[in-house]
């Protein structure tokens, strides 16, 4: 069975409930591996068929946890897992788009087939108190967040990535 990794990092709860949302509905359609950043390795991204990448934008760019998960995989694996399949979504306070273009240029390198259009997700958090607090994401984007995720899982299922 074709399996899905989730990697996510999140400090104030909107990343990993994203992740969370994703995992639960691709669980359903394919065996799934949900995992922190600081918890996957080489050895995660070598055993999978596939990939959505969950990560807050910070300072209009990946949080720097996401970024140093993406740094210790990044040679160990690099011309081994060349045309897999990837999603990602970006919490973010404002925009998002910049936070998805370094990881879209992460998996360009890495030479993954992009199968969705990033999910950013924005929590209008303009201020410190709003970016520090914990968030809590409608459930209207999360139903996108579960349409992802069970749409990518369908598509490693059934060979279509």
């Amino acid at each position: 069975m074709a399996q899905l990794l989730i990697v996510y990092h999140s400090k104030t709860g909107g990343s990993q409930q994203m992740a969370e949302a994703a995992a639960e509905a691709a669980r359903a359609e394919t065996t799934t591996v949900l995992k922190t950043a600081p918890e996957a390795g080489p050895e995660d991204l070598l055993g999978a068929d596939g990939y959505l990448f969950c990560a807050p934008e910070n300072l209009a760019a990946i949080a720097g946890v996401m970024k140093d998960f993406f740094d210790r995989c990044y040679y160990p694996v690099l011309g081994r897992i060349e045309g897999r399949p990837y999603a990602q979504m970006v919490c973010a306070g404002s925009d998002g788009t910049n936070a998805a273009r370094q990881t879209a240029r992460i998996a360009q390198g890495w030479r993954l087939r992009e199968v969705q259009e990033p999910i950013i997700v924005c929590t209008h958090a303009q201020t410190a108190e709003k970016i520090l607090a914990e968030k809590t994401i409608p459930e209207t984007e999360l139903d996108q967040c579960r349409e992802l995720g069970a749409a990518l899982a369908a598509g490693l299922s059934m060979g279509a990535f």
